[in-house]
Order: structure tokens, then C-alpha cells, then sequence
């Protein structure tokens, strides 16, 4: 990542984070005689298919100091007056575009969806907009910038670990470990080292895109993040940080950053 992102990911501090976060921009108009103040919170892009699967990227996005807006196949969508774009999880990125033919253990493809995110995804870039990766975000990610995917992991560790109806939002148990290298973007805001994780995928990034670097894998050699140090704030991430805001300090800072290189962005 540039320096260019701000302050944001150089000497990365939580109390540096949260000052970022909180500094909304007040717009004040007079109204009967008496002034008012609107507090207007940055606009991210959420995009999804499933609604009963939002909820949680909203809620750590709030958490944050950002304000979703929903982009789903249905919607016409661009990132014109979005300040970010946030790529959830969801079902498997059709094989087709990164030329390989569908395995029987890959998901039914949603080519509506593939076409929005990538759209979208272009564009935020080009416009050095922060983009956050989530799960099946970062494999679609991998697959614009031309690289591959593992269509069924075939490993020791639990990549598909399936939620139960008992476990509380934002306090998901963990899955297994992964190892965040120094030196990455994503480093400078969780930490390098080992970090335990969430894990809901059976599909995983084989060949990396251009411009994409591994910033972290599992110890079985799975990816687990990627960023792209040619932009001010590109990471994605394998694990789904939304589900553990409240139990792991570092899936927090993840969403604190990316509001601070929106909150960076809007006021240069």
C-alpha cells in the first residue's frame, strides 16, 4: 500500500484509529431561527445477494463510523458519491472467469452477481476508492486481476466451519490460525504473526492476480489475504472478520482502518 492511503495504515494506533473514525463532517443550515447540525457519516457499497446475509457486514460497518449502502444484482449501482466498496461473501465466483470448467463440488454460478461485483470493483480501483474483501470479495478479487482459484480444498485444517444457531453476532469461535506477514499493509493494522480466524469456505486462491500479494496463509498453505501495494487501501481477506468484531480486537481494527482510508479520502 502507498503511504498515500494517510496515516491510516503507517503507525497504525488505536487511539490514532479512533480519532480518524469519529472526525464526521457537519454540514449546518439554519432552519425556524435555529441552527442544525446533520452528521453526515461516509457511504460505503455493500454488495450481496442474499439480504438474511447482510446484517452483520452492516452492523461492523456502523461499528465503524461508515454508513452501507446496499448494491445487489438488482440495483443500478456506481461507485459515483460512494467513499468505498465493501465485497461480501456468498456463493462460489463462476469458473468460466478464470477458464477453468465447473467441478461438481462448485456452487451453482451466479453470473448477475459476478458481473456487478467485477463492475464495481473496476471502477473503485480506478478511482483509488478503499476496497474491503470478504471470503468469496477476495476470491472474486483474485479472479479480476487474472488469477485462479482451487475449485475443493482438500486439507487438514477446517476451512467450512458452519455456523450454528446459538452463536452470537460478532462473537463467532474461531477456526484455526493463520500467519500475517510483516511488512503487508495488513500487518500494519492487525499485526504480523499469528492470528486465529473464522473459516466458511471450500474454495481458495491457487494462481495469484496481478498486482496481489499473499499478506497472510494458513499453515497448510491456504491464502488468507491478499492485498495490492499499488493502491492506497485494497485487502481482502479469507476469514469473515464481521462475525467476530466483539471477540477479536484485530477483525475490529480491519474495519477501523478501512474507515479511516474512507474517512482519508473524502477529505483530501
Amino acid at each position: 500500500m502507498r503511504s498515500a492511503s494517510g496515516t491510516c495504515l503507517s503507525g497504525w494506533s488505536e487511539a490514532y484509529g479512533a480519532s480518524i473514525l469519529h472526525e464526521f463532517r457537519f454540514a449546518g443550515f439554519r432552519s425556524a431561527g435555529n441552527l442544525v447540525l446533520t452528521l453526515q457519516r461516509p457511504s460505503v457499497g455493500v454488495t450481496f445477494r442474499n439480504p438474511s446475509k447482510v446484517l452483520p457486514y452492516e452492523s461492523a460497518l456502523r461499528e465503524a463510523g461508515l454508513e452501507p449502502v446496499r448494491i445487489t444484482p438488482q440495483t443500478d449501482a456506481a461507485m459515483h458519491d460512494l467513499g468505498g466498496l465493501l465485497l461480501t461473501g456468498g456463493t462460489d465466483v463462476s469458473p468460466a472467469r478464470y477458464g477453468q470448467s465447473r467441478d461438481p463440488s462448485t456452487e451453482e454460478p451466479d453470473p448477475s452477481r459476478d458481473e456487478l461485483e467485477a463492475t464495481l470493483l473496476e471502477q473503485a480501483l480506478r478511482e483509488q476508492l478503499p476496497v474491503l474483501a470478504i471470503c468469496r470479495g477476495m476470491q472474486l478479487f483474485n479472479v479480476v486481476r487474472g488469477g485462479t482459484l482451487i475449485q475443493n480444498l482438500k486439507t487438514a485444517i477446517n476451512h467450512t466451519q458452519k455456523p450454528m444457531p446459538d452463536w452470537e453476532a460478532g462473537r463467532h469461535p474461531a477456526a484455526h490460525s493463520v500467519q500475517v506477514r510483516t511488512n503487508t499493509a495488513l500487518a500494519s493494522i492487525i499485526g504480523p504473526g499469528e492470528h486465529a480466524v473464522n473459516s466458511r469456505h471450500h474454495q481458495g486462491v491457487d494462481q495469484i492476480g496481478r498486482g496481489m500479494v499473499a499478506a497472510a496463509r494458513s499453515s497448510d498453505g491456504i491464502v488468507e489475504a491478499l492485498e495490492a501495494p499499488d493502491h492506497p487501501f485494497a485487502i481482502a481477506v479469507q476469514w469473515h472478520p464481521e462475525d467476530r468484531i466483539h471477540v477479536n480486537p484485530a477483525d475490529r481494527r480491519l474495519f477501523e482502518a478501512f474507515a479511516c482510508a474512507v474517512q482519508t479520502i473524502r477529505t483530501r
